[in-house]
């Protein structure tokens, strides 16, 4: 699961991909709404969907002769997940540190 979270994390790292990640977020959305809505041209945000995609973070649907792009909950879980995992770690090595300085006084 942490190489799918870590993809999903890459992908994330550039700024108009999460730009474009947050709007989909927000509800389904075709990739001329999205170049419409951005200053990047429809190839760029094509481009940008295909590595979200791959990433596991996005996933899209065929209606008519475009394609709808939406948040895919599974590449969400894994990103959470991951996250998560930080947090009980970091958590965990804080309170080792209180219990530590506590019992040096």
């Amino acid at each position: 699961m942490f190489a799918y979270a870590a993809a999903g994390f890459a992908a994330l790292g550039d700024p108009t991909r999460r730009e474009i990640f947050s709007r989909i977020a927000e509800r389904p959305r075709a990739v001329g709404d999205l170049a419409r809505e951005l200053p990047v041209s429809r190839p760029a945000v094509s481009q940008h969907l295909r590595v979200l995609k791959d990433a596991g973070l996005v996933m899209d649907r065929a209606e008519g002769n475009r394609r709808i792009y939406q948040a895919d909950p599974a590449g969400l879980a894994a990103l959470r997940a991951q996250l998560d995992t930080f947090w009980n770690q970091a958590l965990a090595t804080f309170e080792q540190v209180v219990d530590h300085d506590t019992k040096e006084e």
